[in-house]
């Protein structure tokens, strides 16, 4: 008898510069899935509209989230990586979700309330996209969602609606179930606070080494001098040291600050160097890859076909369960 894996789902908006807290709290988390799961994996083009308002930006970042999940491995013989607006199922399968979608459930959304709290423009896109998220996983028949801690909302929300869909018209979507990974669910920033490019606080995944040691030299530490003792355990920086840096480096970087006589700036310096380490050969891979926009193309074209595939027959099952046929 055949046994088939389960399915896990992943997308990131084409929004702004990838950065180390989209590396470490999804990509890569989604990536070590793949060993164990079929994966689909989609670049959030459409959920980017909410915000983006110029065509060439939203061009642009898709390739190079396309050229960054390349980069770090993704293999599209195995597992399937496509651009959302390629699969016009998944519009299609927002409306059928918006008809038995409470306006009480999208009013409770965090990203909504936080937008309406910092006021920004919320646009019908921004108040919808826990739809269109809902219609993202359910089109594709997923077991598991990896998300971090704060974007489990999205998951829950995904199977409030599937459950209020199969209520009234039948057994027709599979309810999904978060992953979360517990270690790295929120990735600290510049400042402090969470990683995030609404806060101005990333550091860019695969930037120029300059770049990324001006950037990690801004890292905000406390004002202890040259010679007094620090603690690394509990800083900012010594937060994203565990990220990257091993065990044993950790525990010798801690050991020299300690003793004093090492400032912060040397601490930095050192974490440029373990995370400047870390993307060396991905940042080059990157750079190949983002050069050759023929080959993008054909790799979306080829997981569109495959990602139609399961969601054609999706969204079929749903037309008839809802009486279209």
């Amino acid at each position: 008898m055949t046994t088939h894996k389960k399915r896990s789902l992943t997308g990131l908006r084409a929004t702004g510069n990838l950065h180390l807290g989209n590396y470490l709290g999804a990509m890569k988390p989604a990536l070590e899935l793949s060993k164990t799961y079929d994966c689909v994996y989609f670049i959030a083009d459409l959920h980017a509209l909410t915000s983006n308002r110029t065509p060439e930006l939203l061009t642009k970042q898709t390739f190079d989230h396309l050229a960054t999940w390349l980069a770090l491995g993704l293999d599209t013989d195995k597992h399937i990586l496509f651009r959302q607006s390629d699969v016009r199922e998944h519009t299609e399968c927002m409306w059928f979700l918006s008809c038995v979608t409470n306006l009480g459930l999208l009013e409770k959304s965090h990203a909504f309330k936080d937008a309406l709290a910092q006021g920004a423009d919320v646009n019908h896109g921004l108040f919808a996209y826990p739809v269109l998220m809902a219609a993202d996983i359910l089109l594709y028949n997923a077991d598991v969602v990896p998300v971090g801690k704060d974007q489990k909302q999205h998951v829950e929300i995904a199977r409030d609606i599937a459950g209020a869909f199969n209520a009234i018209y039948g057994d027709v979507f599979k309810l999904p179930e978060p992953v979360i990974q517990e270690e790295v669910m929120i990735i600290p920033g510049l400042d402090g606070r969470k990683m995030s490019k609404s806060y101005g606080n990333e550091i860019a995944f695969l930037c120029e080494e300059k770049e990324l040691r001006k950037k990690l030299m801004s890292l905000k530490t406390d004002s202890t001098g040259l010679e007094e003792p620090k603690a690394l355990k509990g800083s900012l920086v010594g937060d994203l040291f565990t990220l990257f840096g091993t065990p044993s480096q950790f525990a010798d970087l801690e050991g020299r600050l300690a003793k004093g006589g090492m400032g912060w700036g040397h601490a930095k310096e050192e974490l440029f160097n373990v995370i400047n380490e870390h993307v060396r050969e991905i940042r080059e891979r990157y750079v190949e890859l983002r050069a050759d926009e023929p080959f993008l193309r054909a790799t979306l074209a080829k997981g569109a076909e495959k990602a139609r595939a399961i969601a054609g027959p999706t969204i079929e099952r749903v037309r008839h369960a809802v009486g279209i046929r």
